[in-house]
């Protein structure tokens, strides 16, 4: 199924209903040919006309082996994607009245996740007429971010979701520091040379 539908991206030969075509690629000399003699060359070369720019003026096609260009194409989309970095978003749930101890340990959690390259999503869960403290729960997600501001930056300011105040956060991209280069010291226990251990050494 997905190879067809990037073969339908793809005219080639006689598909391919324009006048005339540019063909660029090594196989020939890259200019403007009349359809019917880029035909011609295509069967020449044993290979297919393969149009890759159908909105181009005239439109862009390649002389290629169309098999050997989609194995080209889903190979490059393969790598693209393997490039792609998945990232996870963690969540951390606090109530309005969170005690400094429950809240600490919600803290050292939410710095490993973001040392790990991971997004947090921290909020506030309003149960029942808890919802008359949403001010108090949005000055403790600030909180939140502001003893992160080292580890993290602001996605979403706090915003009230149903009976959620939710902030987002995003790991900072820190660089490395570099690396020093401790030089040797010399050792304590070293013998030293006494003055007349060095006139010795010029009389010899």
């Amino acid at each position: 199924m997905k190879n067809d539908s990037i073969k339908a991206q793809y005219k080639i030969n006689e598909q391919i209903r324009a006048k005339e075509v540019r063909i660029v690629g090594d196989e020939v000399e890259p200019k403007v040919y009349p359809i019917a003699q880029a035909l011609r060359l295509a069967e020449e070369h044993e290979a297919d006309l393969v149009e890759i720019s159908p909105n181009a003026e005239p439109p862009v096609c390649r002389i290629i082996n169309y098999s050997k260009f989609l194995y080209q194409l889903k190979k490059r989309q393969k790598e693209q994607k393997a490039k792609q970095v998945k990232v996870n978003v963690k969540e951390i749930r606090f109530g309005p009245q969170t005690d400094d101890h429950d809240y600490n340990f919600k803290l050292k959690h939410a710095k490993g996740f973001l040392e790990d390259g991971d997004k947090v999503k921290a909020y506030v869960f309003f149960k029942g007429r808890s919802i008359l403290f949403k001010e108090q729960g949005e000055v403790l997600l600030l909180r939140f971010a502001n003893d992160l501001e080292d580890y993290a930056k602001v996605d979403q300011m706090p915003v009230l979701e149903g009976k959620r105040m939710i902030i987002q956060l995003s790991p900072k991209k820190t660089a490395a520091a570099p690396k020093k280069i401790a030089t040797p010291k010399p050792a304590d226990n070293a013998p030293k040379a006494t003055p007349d251990a060095e006139q010795e050494e010029e009389n010899e």
